[in-house]
């Protein structure tokens, strides 16, 4: 590994106050949530990252929707719109092992996943494992690296392990990778392969502040907020992401109406046959678009999902999984302006 390839911080957080579950014990990893904590759980999450995120509503929704259904999230904006700093606050929130990788054009495979290093006081090998092998990982800036480099992700993010000279080693779990990248159209950048790009569970834009927001901003930073000083905020931590089970025990039981399986299916299905698409949503994006939707009705407090659950997934889930023609280009067509002509081309069960 290179001398400055990124190490893995211990990160001592108290143990959260209040948590409104039902306790056996005086350990966190014997709290089970009832009925109803993943609503109370999106409120404090929302509490505690606006003490540094100004606005943004969306993207801390996407960021817990993918934490509860068990994936991986990809923000894409140009820099400076809080991308980093989202994940940075979001790992206080939550009891784990974290680490942040900078991806830049020199960084090799063996300085994310480890290596092999000979001892010679005991004349073996010694596995030096890198920095993936934490709860939570920020991929700052991974369109910033070469294609080998990515693909050193592509076992870890589906098989939640990777394999070194021949070995496999099991990761963390749950498993996370929060990855930032800026416009594939900037210097310097390296398109992430559609293989990749799939492993994402969502894609979230995130865009300019309104003008609202960006005053507020500015008048947080004149009261003395620091983005580079998150330890002097005063973060009460949510809890241990050990003990995410119990919640997604209770996003699983959130019904779905055959109804509206069928609806996810013939939403996924037209992406594949929509004149402007050159390939379409695999199977993968059917059962993910059905389970964040899950994870969002909880969020909302509900049992069930509805259609606007659905819709309010559908580009998130989708858009960076669509290839569309190059005449689709050429006509003004987005991914997102597609699924908006997808979803008004089916019909919403009633």
């Amino acid at each position: 590994m290179s001398d400055n390839a990124p190490q893995i911080p211990d990160l001592p957080i108290p143990v959260p106050p209040h948590l409104p579950m039902s306790v056996d014990s005086g350990t966190l990893s014997n709290i089970v949530p009832e009925k109803g904590v993943v609503q109370h759980l999106a409120e404090r999450v929302r509490t505690e990252m606006h003490k540094a995120i100004v606005g943004q509503d969306n993207l801390i929704d996407m960021l817990l929707v993918a934490i509860l259904a068990g994936g991986h999230v990809l923000l894409e904006g140009v820099p400076g719109t809080a991308k980093t700093l989202s994940i940075r606050t979001l790992s206080l929130l939550f009891r784990t092992s974290f680490a942040r990788i900078q991806f830049t054009p020199d960084l090799m495979p063996s300085d994310i996943l480890g290596t092999n290093i000979f001892d010679p006081r005991t004349q073996e090998f010694q596995m030096k494992r890198g920095p993936l092998f934490a709860g939570l990982i920020l991929a700052d800036e991974i369109n910033r690296t070469p294609p080998k480099t990515q693909s050193a992700l592509l076992e870890a993010m589906e098989e939640r392990k990777v394999t070194i000279d021949g070995i496999a080693y099991p990761l963390p779990e749950p498993f996370l990778v929060c990855a930032t990248q800026n416009p594939i159209d900037y210097e310097g950048t390296y398109p992430l392969p559609e293989a990749q790009m799939d492993r994402f569970m969502l894609k979230v834009p995130v865009p300019y502040p309104d003008i609202d927001s960006e005053r507020a901003i500015l008048d947080r930073t004149q009261r003395g907020f620091r983005a580079n000083n998150l330890q002097d905020i005063d973060f009460q931590p949510v809890l241990e992401m050990a003990d995410l089970a119990g919640y997604r025990t209770e996003v699983d039981s959130v019904h779905v109406e055959k109804p509206l399986q069928e609806y996810i299916v013939q939403l996924v299905r037209a992406t594949r046959t929509h004149r402007y698409i050159a390939m379409g949503a695999s199977p993968r994006a059917t059962i993910t678009l059905m389970l964040t939707s899950k994870a969002y009705a909880a969020m909302q407090g509900r049992d069930f999902i509805t259609p606007d659950d659905i819709q309010t997934l559908i580009y998130p889930v989708l858009s960076h999984r669509l290839i569309l023609r190059p005449d689709a280009e050429h006509q003004g067509q987005t991914s997102g302006r597609v699924l908006e002509n997808i979803i008004q081309s089916i019909p919403i069960p009633r």
